[in-house]
Order: C-alpha cells, then sequence, then structure tokens
C-alpha cells in the first residue's frame, strides 16, 4: 500500500519535493493532498503535479483522514506551530531543515511527537544520499582508520534573497546553509556531542549572521572545522581526515553525487526530475521519503539515521554558535 502524502506549502521547496516524490515508484509514494495560506496557490500547485485535493488552510490538511505523512515546507519560523497543529491531529511529519529556531522549541516538538505517538523526522536529506550511506559505511567498518579532523564549507551569495537576510523570516547564514555542514560533522562524529564550540562571525546590518566559522572539539582530541557564508561563493566541499585516509565530498557538500575515498572518486547519479527544479539535485530528496515509508512499515517513530537526539544536537550546538556569535531571534525572548 502506497504511503500518502500531504504537503504544506505550496513554494518553491515543496515542489522539488513533490518533483523527488514523484521519481519514486507510484505504488510506494502517491501526493494526495496539498495546502496553502491562499487557496489559489494550492489550486495551482495541485493542478500542476496532479495532486487530487488543494486546501487553503493548513487546519483542512491536518483534517483529511487520507493523510498518512506530511511534509512541511514552511520557513523555519513557522515549524513549530505547523507541526504541532499536523502531529497534534495524529499526523505523521517529515519537517524541513531546521526543525525549529532553537533548542527550547526543537524540545517542544520531540514532546509532541512522543505525546501523540506519531513519527518524526527532520529533513536533513544529505543523510540518505547514497553517498553518505557510503561515508557511515566506511567509518563503521574502520576501512579508513580513526577520524581526526571532519572540515565542511557551504557559501554562496544569497544576499538577494529576502528570507536569507530578514531575521523575522529566519534569515541567517548558520539555519540556512551552516547546518548542512554541521549535520555532516556530528554525523562522522557519531552524534557525539562536542565537548567546546568556538564560534566567530560577522553580522548582516539586519542582525543576522552573514558569515560564521565554527571550531568544534570531541573526545579523544578529535576537531572539526566549518564555515558558512550568505555573502561570498565557498567551495562547498567536506572532507574527513582519519589515520589511515581522507574521504572527500568533492562539491554540493548538501546534496553529494560524487565521493573521492584516497583518491579513487564514486559518482552516484540521481533520477531525472519530470519537471524543472528550484534547486541543484532536488530529486535526490527521494531517499529522505523512502527513509519516511520504511521507518513507517517498520511501526518506528524516529528514523536511526536522523534520530530525535540528533535533531535536539543540532539545535544545542546552533544556539551555542548564535550566543557566541550574537544572533537573537525573538523566539528566544518568548
Amino acid at each position: 500500500m502506497a504511503t500518502r502524502w500531504g504537503v504544506c506549502s505550496a513554494g518553491k521547496i515543496s515542489h522539488d519535493f513533490t518533483v523527488a516524490l514523484k521519481s519514486l515508484p507510484p505504488d510506494d509514494h502517491q501526493v494526495v493532498a496539498v495546502a496553502a495560506r491562499k487557496f489559489e496557490d494550492a489550486q495551482e500547485f495541485a493542478k500542476k503535479h496532479s495532486i487530487p485535493r488543494a486546501y487553503g488552510s493548513y487546519e483542512e490538511l491536518a483534517r483529511d483522514a487520507d493523510v498518512d505523512v506530511v511534509y512541511i515546507g514552511v520557513i523555519h519560523p513557522y515549524h513549530l506551530s505547523t507541526s504541532l497543529l499536523f502531529m497534534n491531529a495524529k499526523k505523521n511529519v517529515l519537517c524541513e531543515k531546521p526543525l525549529a529556531m532553537n533548542t527550547k522549541e526543537v524540545q517542544e516538538i520531540l514532546a509532541c511527537a512522543k505525546k501523540n505517538d506519531v513519527f518524526l523526522m527532520e529533513a536533513a536529506w544529505t543523510r540518505f544520499f547514497p553517498a553518505s550511506a557510503e561515508i557511515r559505511r566506511l567509518l563503521e567498518q574502520g576501512e579508513l582508520g580513526e577520524v581526526k579532523m571532519v572540515r565542511s564549507e557551504f557559501g554562496s551569495s544569497l544576499t538577494h534573497v529576502a528570507r536569507a537576510l530578514e531575521k523575522e523570516l529566519g534569515g541567517g547564514a548558520l539555519l540556512d546553509v551552516g547546518i548542512y555542514c554541521l549535520q555532516f560533522i556530528c554525523m562522522v562524529y557519531n552524534g557525539e556531542k562536542p565537548e567546546s564550540v568556538q564560534a566567530t562571525g560577522v553580522l548582516t546590518d539586519t542582525g543576522v549572521d552573514e558569515t560564521v566559522v565554527v571550531t568544534l572539539k570531541f573526545s579523544k582530541n578529535r576537531l572539526a572545522v566549518f564555515t558558512c557564508s550568505l555573502h561570498v561563493n565557498l567551495p562547498n566541499d567536506a572532507v574527513i581526515m582519519a589515520t589511515k585516509g581522507t574521504i572527500r565530498v568533492p562539491e554540493h557538500m548538501w546534496c553529494p553525487t560524487s565521493l573521492v575515498v584516497n583518491g579513487k572518486e564514486t559518482r552516484y547519479s540521481l533520477p531525472e526530475p519530470y519537471l524543472p527544479l528550484n534547486f541543484i539535485n532536488s530529486t535526490g530528496m527521494c531517499y529522505e521519503a523512502e527513509e519516511v515509508r520504511q521507518c513507517l512499515l517498520k511501526g518506528l517513530k524516529e528514523s536511526p539515521i536522523m534520530s530525535h537526539a540528533d535533531s535536539l544536537l543540532l539545535a544545542e550546538v546552533e544556539d551555542e554558535v548564535r550566543r557566541q556569535v550574537g544572533v537573537v531571534y525573538s523566539q528566544d525572548r518568548s
């Protein structure tokens, strides 16, 4: 029986997620409904993607009995309210990253998932790419010895994008692109909490982080460093340095299609989109969608690859980085 998806928001990321879902077998995945704040936007989205039902409110989607799981593609200041809405309606949820604005909100979302006994996952899509699965396999088997250092960068000129700069829209480099670097490091170090976090950065006139450099120290003198920026284009790669070799994600580290292990490159193909995409390699979101399906079939309430503890760790480190750099959102004061 197919997993029946509802899509919350008719924006760019929801478009790409729906295109990715359609690359999977229709016997496994179906998009049955979409909701937007404006009914016309939902109607247009539904027509474009051949979705049977369109709603002009999120509450209507929450009441749709034919929806098994909701993909939340709204901007992150609204992740808390929408996640609670759907989980309180007993819907399983895949929520875009970051899961919420801070640790307090993440804890509230996790508690709501537990209370309602529903599945919840933060959509850290990078973790489900074949390249990421191969990284975990190499590290688990110890083929490269002990990891000593991880470096990751993600920077792109986004100063023309209002959402990236406006504080009330959840702007800032860390929550927008830096989270990819941080989740990569946390994956490599197997969800271990760093012993220390040191961050420095530059803020925009709007009070959000424009560029941030973060150094993390883990147990056994293992280190990690990442740089994220909304202002400059960085190499956007990631490197794992271990005692017996290196693993490199050469480019687009957040949606990897190749891996270089001790100089030998392996390439991974992605499904072809049936409509133009807004963002690069977006059909790779099919891997996280399939993970959700497999978890639901097994009766799991969280994914072992992107667990609730993983989401909490990301939020805690992000909060500490923002504290040191001086970025305060309205959600931090409530």
